[in-house]
This record gives structure tokens, C-alpha cells and sequence, in this order.
């Protein structure tokens, strides 16, 4: 019932199969029943792949990827940026869940991009643009925005849990979810 440890490549094509589900339901055809429920309350979890993700509400990494309960490790945090939470939360799904696939999602129309394109927020809120600043630099494309914003994410996962990529325990890969026609590009 429960997936079993899947490597980062088997994770990799099992999200690629979901989006191609995704794009054409109505519904989310992920388990989400009572038996898998009681499972996974019984069993813990182990999901396949740990997504990090924007906290945009038209971004549902379950749906996207047609997942259901116990299936993927959801850290949303606005502009997906990293800090040591997010690390923390990675290294966690990693070490101790056997999660082998992290993809760091960003996604078009993003509202921190855009405020970090845009200019200083002020508040709470300029601790993430300034994230995103220094990830996207003199970039005033939103697109180009998001992908930069996502690379640096990645190159942060990969520099500061630098033993589990090398060792082959965290495979680390950007992706960008279209929110128009709900295809995901995962960068290479």
C-alpha cells in the first residue's frame, strides 16, 4: 500500500507521470481514503519525494503531481526560499523518512517575485524579497525571476547539505509549475 524507498530517478519519472494525470482530471485520483489514513497513522510515512514549494494557494504540490496521503514531503514557504527551517525540514525528510528526490517548485505569477521585482515591501515581508533579490540580481523578467529564484535554491540545498548529495542519499533538482496550463518544467 504505502511506496516503498523509490530512488531520486524512479521519484523523478513517478512526479513526471502525475503531472501527465494532472493535466487532464477533474479531480485528484491520489489516495486519500480512510484505509490509507489509517496506515499511514499506523505505519508513519514515507513519501517518495520532498517538494518545496511556494505558499500560493493555486500551487497544490498533491495535485500537481496526483499524490495522495503519505505520498510526497510538502515544505510551502512564500517565494519558495531557503533558510534553515526549510533545510532543516529537507534533511529531515531525507535522513529520516528515506526521501531520495528533493524538487524545489516555483511557479509563474508568483506574488514574492513579483514583489521583489517590484521594489521593498517593508514588513515580514521584505525578509523573503530580500531572499529573492539576491537570487534573480537585474533581472526584471518575471519568468527569468522565477528560475533564478529556484537555481539559487537549489544551489543552497546542494552547498549546505552537501554530504547527503554527495553520498547519493539527495538527489536536488529545480522545476517550475505553469500556473495557466499546469505543466511542470523540471530544469535540467
Amino acid at each position: 500500500m504505502q511506496n516503498q524507498t523509490l530512488s531520486a530517478q524512479e521519484a523523478l519519472a513517478k512526479l513526471k507521470e502525475g503531472n501527465q494525470h494532472y493535466l487532464a482530471a477533474e479531480t485528484n485520483p491520489g489516495d486519500v481514503s480512510p484505509k490509507i489514513r489509517q496506515y499511514t497513522c499506523d505505519n508513519g510515512q514515507s513519501p517518495y519525494a520532498i517538494v518545496v514549494t511556494c505558499s500560493d494557494s493555486r500551487v497544490i504540490p498533491e495535485g500537481i503531481f496526483s499524490a495522495g496521503i503519505g505520498e510526497l514531503f510538502v515544505i510551502r514557504v512564500a517565494g519558495n526560499v531557503m533558510d534553515k527551517h526549510q533545510l532543516g525540514s529537507i534533511e529531515y525528510a531525507a535522513e529520516h523518512l528515506g526521501s531520495r528526490l528533493l524538487v524545489i517548485l516555483g511557479h509563474t505569477h508568483c506574488g514574492a517575485v513579483g514583489a521583489a521585482l517590484s521594489g521593498d515591501p517593508g514588513g515580514f515581508i521584505q525578509y523573503i524579497t530580500d531572499e529573492i533579490k539576491k537570487a534573480i540580481g537585474e533581472e526584471k523578467d518575471a519568468l527569468k525571476a522565477c528560475r533564478l529564484n529556484v537555481e539559487k535554491g537549489v544551489s543552497i540545498v546542494k552547498e549546505s547539505l552537501k554530504e547527503l548529495v554527495e553520498e547519493g542519499a539527495l538527489t536536488v533538482c529545480g522545476a517550475i509549475y505553469n500556473i495557466e496550463s499546469g505543466s511542470v518544467d523540471f530544469l535540467e
